[in-house]
């Protein structure tokens, strides 16, 4: 009954921010990864950050890295994505994907994931 929901999504203009939320609930692992993703349309899918359990393991996509910072809030079983310095190219439907694992994960692009979101619309327009 794992759920895993992305909010926060919506119409900005360039260079304006947003942060995305990615809650989880019927899951709390010890050993974890939070993937966020992005699909805009005619496009493969793209990794764009990942956190996980192991408390320095991060990454960042080279197209983010600089603006985007992904952080956690393990009270809440939630993982943030506060994006910034927006661009028109962000624009695409930005999914949230959990997984679970028998020991720390380093974050990076083979990581790979058990659970994903419905997505949620980051639009990105003068």
């Amino acid at each position: 009954q794992v759920q895993v929901v992305e909010s926060g999504g919506g119409l900005v203009q360039p260079g304006g921010s947003l942060r995305l939320s990615c809650a989880a609930s019927g899951f709390t692992p010890i050993y974890y990864a939070i993937g966020w993703f992005r699909q805009a349309p005619g496009k493969e899918r793209e990794g764009v950050s990942c956190i996980s359990s192991d408390d320095s393991s991060t990454y960042y996509a080279d197209s983010v890295k600089g603006r985007f910072t992904i952080s956690r809030d393990n009270a809440k079983n939630t993982v943030y994505l506060q994006m910034n310095s927006l661009k028109p190219e962000d624009t695409a439907v930005y999914y949230c994907a959990a997984g679970v694992y028998l020991d720390d994960v380093v974050c990076g692009p083979e990581v790979e994931y058990d659970y994903w979101g419905q997505g949620t619309q980051v639009t990105v327009s003068s």
